[in-house]
């Protein structure tokens, strides 16, 4: 069987072989005896780059920048400081509570003992009145226990939201401001941003009713489905980029719009080659079919943009119109325009034309390129 061998192998002129053949005569032209062959379904599909996470960074209290302790563009981890804020009002505020609640938990003690010293003495000097008096005076104290806590505990967290985190792994971005600005709670603009790329999301939509198709072939067995789906992606520039992808999820609604589903797809990226925002091309194997694996070299476009192939039959060179449901290794994956036992012209094709005159050549594929397998003319 020639597919494979043909597929893997790079492509190696043999019109050498040929030179001169049709002289006076018929032209000599390399075939091969097209098959079916189980070959993958594939659908591919123009997707765009997403980040993974991404959260803007803004200061939680009001203060004068003091340090910027990253660099732009560089790695940081979950928890790394990014920005150092002047805390001097805040360590002073924290102070303050401190003593707030030294003194309230002076009062909780000075109305504990009062209350205890009131239950020894009910009834001997001590009215009830007094005792209750002493009662609430106590519940008072605790209370402003607790509200002391409270304000140590908000000094704390003010003083804490002076150095500024990353609450994510991520490449940080630009810093937006520089020492000595400042900056106020919650304000709308972002001292900088964080955004995690690996591994990144690559966010693509397919057609509803080619999803139903798809469903139909798998039922009726034409299509063989996989026990894992192969996700392969090309970057911007044609090439493949390394590393399989994981489908994340579908959503569960078509678009009343576009009539597609959106697929979320993640990829690993550790050395950040791809960007958010960067479009590229996904390829889905779906399953296997049984299908004729057409050489792209023995391919062409016409002008209409339809791809077309030449067979030898009957002595003479006849030009197909081939539907392919894509490609695969160095071939196409051909449904339409020829059939299992066709002649398939591979070489000798720059000067051919649709009804001329051909002597076919069997040819095989070996570590040289196209070889003649026999001198005989095969009709």
């Amino acid at each position: 069987m020639f597919l494979l061998p043909l597929l893997l192998l790079p492509a190696a002129p043999v019109l050498a072989q040929f030179a001169g053949a049709g002289r006076g005569g018929p032209s000599e032209v390399g075939v091969v005896s097209l098959e079916q062959a189980d070959a993958p379904y594939l659908v591919t599909l123009p997707g765009r780059a997403v980040a993974h996470d991404q959260t803007e960074i803004r200061p939680r209290v009001e203060g004068i920048v003091e340090e910027i302790l990253f660099p732009a563009g560089g790695r940081v981890a979950a928890g790394e400081l990014l920005f150092r804020l002047d805390s001097e009002t805040y360590e002073v505020a924290l102070i303050a509570a401190e003593a707030s609640l030294a003194s309230a938990e002076a009062t909780r003690t000075a109305a504990q003992a009062t209350v205890d010293r009131y239950t020894r003495l009910n009834g001997v000097g001590v009215t009830q009145s007094d005792l209750d008096g002493a009662t609430a005076s106590l519940a008072q104290a605790e209370a402003g226990v607790k509200s002391a806590e409270a304000s140590l505990r908000s000094a704390r967290l003010n003083l804490e939201r002076t150095e500024i985190r990353s609450p994510i792994d991520g490449i940080a971005d630009l810093a937006q401001v520089s020492e000595g600005t400042l900056v106020t709670a919650n304000q709308s603009a972002a001292l900088t941003s964080v955004t995690r790329i690996d591994p990144i999301f690559v966010d693509v939509q397919e057609s509803s009713a080619r999803m139903l198709r798809i469903r139909k072939r798998w039922e009726e067995g034409s299509l063989t489905r996989l026990d894992e789906m192969q996700i392969d992606l090309q970057l911007e520039t044609g090439d493949a980029y390394e590393g399989p992808g994981r489908l994340v999820s579908p959503r569960a609604e078509v678009s009343t719009t576009t009539g597609t589903v959106d697929f979320r797809i993640e990829f690993d990226n550790p050395d950040r080659v791809i960007l958010p925002g960067q479009f590229l091309r996904v390829t889905m194997s779906l399953g296997t079919t049984r299908a004729i694996l057409v050489p792209q070299r023995a391919t062409s476009r016409g002008s209409d943009g339809s791809l077309t192939a030449f067979i030898a039959r009957d002595g003479k060179a006849e030009q197909v119109v081939l539907s392919a449901s894509g490609s695969w290794r160095n071939a196409w994956i051909v449904t339409d325009g020829v059939a299992a036992g066709d002649l398939l012209i591979v070489d000798g094709l720059r000067s051919l034309r649709a009804g001329a005159e051909v002597k076919a050549i069997p040819v095989t594929i070996d570590e040289n390129g196209l070889v003649r397998d026999t001198p005989a003319a095969t009709e």
